[in-house]
């Protein structure tokens, strides 16, 4: 596992760049990328028209009742390479339905697209992880998918897809999705990365699991020194993959004047959990302005947050007035510059929510506007009655 850097200044002044970084991650597990994100949600259909319409999702599949499904209902929502599917339960009690009860809704599976799922069952659960899915085969007229999967912190699964011997729409099992009612994309790409909260002096622990259980390296890490305001702190690690192309930020409270937001969300969530999905665009102004037409609400960004900006990031392609006015945070690394915005929570529990981002190069995750980012935070916290 390669040596931590500590902030953005060790960063810049290393040799090492994040994309070598990238590499020392074992290839045990090679992974191709995110293959879906599985919510568990208290009423699909109305989650999936809140994903269409604000967020510009299209419909893909669907398994249900007319599938032949009993117990449960899940839609299939896909823009570009990001996919989503939300279920729920159709019958009471069920393990579906005490997750919901426990967490409210939120991410039950992170899905990795692999090549070979039983290989990715063999190496990460000899390693010590808890197996959640034996390799499964699943056949249809189309071909047939394996899938296996393992625990990881909290309820929280990887399910691992291989689909190289498949040419369906989705899984076995799912049919499309007909629907009159599909609005244009919002301009979201790819899963950037997934972040997780996990409790006090787990992250060192989450930490391990991905470095010796799945061959990631650790790329950043940030300590409560480097990102606390006045009242809150976390820290954070990020793991990557060999390919860069997964990534899982891990974070976890510290001391404070007050209640962080990884306390809340702990409290709320009722124990570790995947706190936000960033995901990727190639225009942040474009993406931002089609949301917040669709009723998206955002968080709240000062003015003041502008005033030194470019004494702050240097030279920028976008008019600092347009970032001003939508609220997008930049900052920037020895690799290039990031742009990226965080929708208030998208759940009733204050648990969930949404990163925008938009990569010009930089390969960091902004610490720059963790301290704008966490009052901003904090703002809400307080009109909720929970700092």
């Amino acid at each position: 596992m390669s040596a931590e850097i500590k902030n953005l200044k060790d960063l810049k002044n290393t040799e090492y760049s994040l994309k070598k970084l990238f590499k020392e991650a074992e290839d045990f597990l090679p992974l191709l990328g995110t293959d879906y994100v599985e919510l568990y949600v208290g009423n699909a259909k109305q989650s999936a028209h809140f994903y269409k319409t604000a967020l510009g999702f299209q419909s893909e599949a669907y398994a249900g009742l007319e599938t032949g499904l009993k117990d449960r209902v899940s839609y299939v929502l896909k823009q570009d390479k990001i996919r989503l599917v939300l279920t729920t339960p159709l019958q009471k009690d069920g393990d579906i339905n005490r997750h919901i009860n426990e967490h409210g809704d939120g991410v039950k599976v992170v899905a990795l697209w692999v090549d070979d799922a039983t290989k990715a069952f063999e190496e990460t659960t000899k390693r010590g992880a808890k197996p959640y899915m034996k390799p499964t085969k699943e056949e249809d007229e189309h071909g047939q998918v394996i899938r296996s999967g393992i625990y990881t912190y909290g309820e929280t699964v990887h399910i691992f897809v291989e689909r190289k011997n498949y040419n369906g729409l989705f899984l076995p099992g799912y049919r499309k999705w007909e629907s009159h009612y599909n609005p244009e994309p919002t301009g979201l790409k790819f899963i950037d990365h997934m972040v997780g909260n996990v409790g006090w002096n787990e992250m060192q622990t989450w930490c391990k699991f991905y470095g010796e259980v799945m061959g990631f390296a650790q790329i950043v890490s940030f300590v409560d020194d480097d990102i606390a305001t006045e009242y809150t702190a976390l820290m954070s690690k990020v793991m990557s993959n060999g390919n860069g192309r997964v990534k899982f930020p891990i974070n976890e409270p510290a001391k404070g004047k007050k209640k962080s937001q990884i306390e809340e969300y702990l409290d709320f969530y009722n124990g570790p959990g995947v706190q936000h999905m960033a995901l990727a665009t190639d225009d942040i102004v474009a993406t931002v302005s089609a949301m917040r037409k669709r009723g998206v609400e955002f968080l709240y960004v000062p003015s003041e947050y502008y005033d030194d900006l470019l004494e702050r990031v240097g030279e920028i392609d976008e008019d600092v007035e347009v970032l001003k006015k939508h609220g997008i945070l930049i900052d920037r690394d020895e690799e290039g510059y990031l742009l990226q915005i965080f929708t208030k929570t998208i759940v009733d529990r204050p648990t969930l929510f949404i990163e925008i981002i938009q990569r010009k190069g930089a390969q960091s995750f902004g610490v720059g506007n963790f301290k704008a980012l966490f009052e901003a935070i904090e703002r809400e916290q307080a009109a909720r009655g929970t700092l």
